[in-house]
């Protein structure tokens, strides 16, 4: 089979460790196309890279070579260039947050239902070795019946200081790439993949620190990103769940997920906090236990991820790219796509709703 090509608007700091590397690594898919807003930064990375580089993204679309679009730009900017992907009848992989607010959300999935292409939203972290493994170990009885399930973790961005202007858009409501939004949905998505969907979540999103300080020049910027994401509810199994994401870093434990049960518990911890791209440990205790230990992966959960790869932020990535060639190949549709972003999207408004109202929120 032909490699599948690819063109990525936003070739920058993100895709250059994850989409590009993992493009690269694939026999299933080819890098043909790049695009950026502007001339000169498109030639550097049309050297670079050696494929074209266009300083317009509709010339992009407009390649007959590329099949597939990676949209890999602020948040602010996804809505105008997904549409026009879309509209183009392209395959779209959009990074997450799909959208900047559940409006816009809605709005971008109906037309990807009018035009009748392929989505691809950039959820990844649930194609983590370990995650898949949890999950089939909660399937196959290992904590028996899941009572609760306790996350803790750290936006790693959203703290005290951030290196420069170009990343202050972070710390601005209005911009939508949120520690809610971001870190933590990222995080609640692998939740939601190995012990099923909330049925009701109450909320409190607090701004704990009110400004940040610019590293290249030592100024101030106001803070008005809820830092502090705590909630609380009920999945669908009828399992307590608890979630709280700070922005920033701790210096405990920056990520750890306990999934509690009758008859055992798994744990997984990272030292970095973004669960998406952290390097994992699987931990598990059950029966006559009386501490979690180590439970090694079996090698069959990487499948996917080129050696090269293993020990880097792409490895999750990989595999999601992984099974979307084998979904082009075999005409399925698993990975998640923009109806998924859609509930996704859902979620963080009932999360606000609750929140804001202090009424606990029902996502049947």
């Amino acid at each position: 089979m032909k490699p599948i090509g690819v063109g990525i608007i936003g070739p920058g700091a993100w895709a250059s460790i994850s989409h590009i590397p993992v493009i690269a690594a694939s026999p299933a898919f080819e890098l043909r196309a790049v695009s950026t807003s502007r001339r000169s930064s498109a030639e550097v990375a049309a050297a670079k890279y050696g494929v074209p580089g266009y300083d317009d993204h509709r010339r992009l679309l407009a390649d007959p070579r590329v099949d597939v679009v990676v949209v890999a730009v602020q948040v602010t900017q996804h809505f105008e260039l997904i549409s026009a992907a879309l509209e183009a009848g392209k395959t779209v992989y959009s990074e997450w947050p799909l959208a900047n607010g559940l409006a816009e959300a809605e709005r971008l999935a109906e037309l990807a239902r009018r035009a009748g292409v392929r989505t691809v939203v950039g959820l990844q972290g649930r194609f983590a070795p370990e995650v898949q493994h949890a999950a089939d170990l909660v399937r196959d009885g290992y904590v028996g019946e899941v009572l609760g399930t306790t996350l803790v973790g750290s936006g790693m961005v959203w703290g005290g200081e951030v290196a420069s202007r170009s990343q202050a858009y972070w710390f601005d409501n209005a911009n939508g790439a949120t520690p809610l939004a971001s870190a933590a949905l990222h995080a609640l998505d692998p939740l939601h993949f190995v012990l099923g969907e909330f049925d009701t979540v109450a909320a409190n999103l607090v701004v704990g620190r009110k400004e940040a300080t610019v590293t290249e020049d030592g100024g101030r910027i106001p803070v008005t990103v809820p830092d502090q994401v705590a909630l609380i509810g009920t999945l669908t199994s009828g399992a307590a769940a608890s979630v709280f994401y700070r922005g920033g870093a701790s210096r405990g434990d920056n990520f750890r997920w306990e999934i509690n049960g009758t008859d055992g518990d798994l744990v997984l911890t990272s030292d970095w906090g973004n669960m998406q791209v952290a390097q994992l440990t699987l931990a598990g205790g059950r029966g006559a236990d009386t501490t979690v230990t180590t439970i090694d992966v079996p090698a069959s959960y990487s499948d996917g991820i080129p050696t090269g790869l293993a020990q880097t932020p792409a490895r999750s990535i990989a595999r999601l790219y992984a099974q979307l060639a084998r979904d082009l190949a075999d005409d399925t549709r698993t990975v998640p796509d923009f109806e998924h972003a859609l509930n996704r999207h859902r979620l963080i408004d009932a999360v606000e709703r609750a929140s804001r109202t202090g009424v606990a929120q029902s996502l049947k």
